[in-house]
């Protein structure tokens, strides 16, 4: 059993256009269900996210897909698996899955998973929340973002402890080991109370 109970997956509406990516998306599921992991996600059956929940509900699993009303017809084909939680905009699913996770893992994706991806690496730079942010990096497909953290650190713009809080890998299984070693930075960063309510009032 892994150390995490439940983990939310980041990943694309679609499937790419290379088999690599797809693959993936199966590895990862099954490396879940190997741990006894529960999946959280963003609620679609569609492209990665259909993967990935398929396999980890297949494998005996609790899914959780968490979606905005809005999006139900465009990432919800066919049926669902598992339990699905509908929110009622694109900040309550955020804040829901975050608060339902141990831990985070972005699959490649586009603009939607980039962005829940940065959400929750900057929760954790606040110090919102202190559970690992893992970036499994297929094929080089997020090595032009990875250079792009560098590049801030370099330039001043990030902190090199603010950049070690992503951990990424080529495969399911070498970043989910590496998460598990995390150790988050006790104090790292100053919460205030005026984040902790905000964020307390988007989660309940």
């Amino acid at each position: 059993m892994g150390k995490f109970k439940r983990v939310c997956v980041f990943c694309g509406s679609n499937s790419g256009h290379r088999k690599i990516f797809s693959d993936a998306a199966l590895q990862l599921g099954t490396q879940l269900v190997e741990r006894k992991m529960d999946l959280v996600y963003g609620g679609g059956s569609v492209g990665l996210m259909g993967l990935v929940s398929q396999t980890v509900y297949d494998g005996g699993c609790h899914v959780l897909g968490v979606i905005p009303t809005a999006l139900v017809p465009l990432e919800i084909s066919g049926n669902s698996v598992g339990e699905v939680l509908i929110v009622s905009d694109m900040h309550e699913r955020k804040a829901e899955m975050a608060r339902q996770a141990d831990a985070f893992i972005a699959l490649p994706g586009g603009y939607g998973t980039m962005e829940e991806l940065l959400e929750m690496i900057t929760w954790s730079q606040l110090g919102i929340h202190d559970k690992p942010v893992g970036l499994l990096n297929i094929d080089g497909y997020y090595d032009c973002l990875l250079r792009l953290f560098d590049k801030g650190v370099e330039e001043g713009f990030i902190n090199l402890s603010a950049r070690n809080i992503v951990i990424s890998a080529k495969t399911a299984q070498e970043l989910i080991e590496r998460m598990e070693w995390h150790q988050p930075k006790a104090g790292m960063w100053k919460k205030t109370m005026q984040i902790i309510k905000g964020l307390d009032a988007l989660m309940n």
